[in-house]
């Protein structure tokens, strides 16, 4: 494999930019032959023209124009390295990619974001949900995806090496339409024996947890649906097909969004939260940002929650 010789892109592009050789020849201070000389090697290695000549100007050719749509945003991201290394701003956002699982809440989703857009810097913050947290691996490996947040550490035997970051913890409460509420307040957690209930997809880590808290209660709820998406899962207990559990830290903002009753907690079913990545030690502002920032504020909701 040939590397790319980015002087020879630097002279292939200012000549598209100035729109001919004499005129980038100026601006680079440089002789016409020398660029001429440069961009016909650059041709050579990509093996087709990048110009064709109409008159007296240069014309890029269709290869010649998406290679000018590369070498503009390399340059661009050349420009934005040094002006952050030298410590000047770029006035460009702080670009953050984040991975997420179906099962986490949005609502929990939603508080461990807002610490990045709090930074001083403007944070653009593109949320996939697109597939598993395994799948996202990948994307992790090639930096396509900057950080994962799920509710599961990833295991050892990974094909990529990646590293488990708690954010913090919580407790369960259970939720359902005002109508089932009143059928299951008294005597929880035995009242949910017979009662429909929505569970999370088999992927979720609260599926495990809450099939062991059952059985250990000797409660054997009717399981009406598994949902991978939690979102989906409210909507559904919101319109009475089944009690939902999410987690106590954001059940006031779960009551008022989907109009559902607390029926009761279980502060022994533990809900962690993870930001997946594959550094150790997290450089990503942004990133850095989630994680100190839901360690704290996560970790004092929960203390908060507990004295009311």
């Amino acid at each position: 494999m040939e590397w790319l010789n980015y002087h020879h892109l630097l002279y292939f592009w200012s000549v598209a930019k100035e729109g001919s050789i004499a005129q980038a020849s100026k601006q680079l201070r440089l002789a016409h032959p020398t660029i001429s000389a440069q961009i016909h090697r650059l041709e050579e290695v990509l093996g087709e023209k990048l110009f064709i000549r109409k008159g007296r100007n240069l014309v890029l050719t269709e290869l010649g124009r998406v290679a000018f749509r590369y070498a503009d945003e390399i340059f661009l991201l050349g420009r934005e390295m040094t002006e952050t290394i030298r410590g000047r701003a770029s006035g460009r956002p702080i670009r953050l990619v984040v991975g997420l699982s179906d099962v986490l809440s949005k609502s929990i989703v939603h508080r461990i974001l807002q610490p990045a857009l709090r930074l001083e810097d403007q944070v653009q913050i593109i949320c996939r949900a697109d597939r598993s947290t395994e799948a996202f691996l990948g994307e992790l490996a090639t930096n396509a995806v900057d950080v994962v947040l799920s509710d599961a550490p990833i295991g050892p035997g990974m094909a990529v090496r990646a590293f488990n970051h708690l954010l913090g913890e919580c407790g369960t409460a259970f939720f359902a339409s005002p109508a089932l509420a009143r059928s299951c307040r008294r005597n929880f957690p035995a009242s949910l024996d017979g009662l429909p209930f929505l569970l999370p997809g088999r992927n979720s880590s609260l599926r495990r947890t809450l099939e062991q808290w059952f059985d250990a209660q000797g409660i054997r709820p009717k399981m009406v649906g598994e949902m991978d998406d939690a979102a989906l899962m409210k909507v559904l207990g919101e319109a009475g097909v089944g009690i939902f559990a999410a987690p106590d830290v954001v059940d006031e903002d779960t009551g008022e969004r989907y109009r559902v009753k607390q029926i009761g907690q279980a502060k022994e079913i533990r809900q962690r939260f993870y930001a997946i990545s594959v550094e150790r030690k997290i450089k990503h502002p942004a990133v850095v940002a989630i994680c100190e920032g839901a360690r704290r504020d996560l970790l004092s909701s929960q203390r908060s929650h507990r004295t009311r």
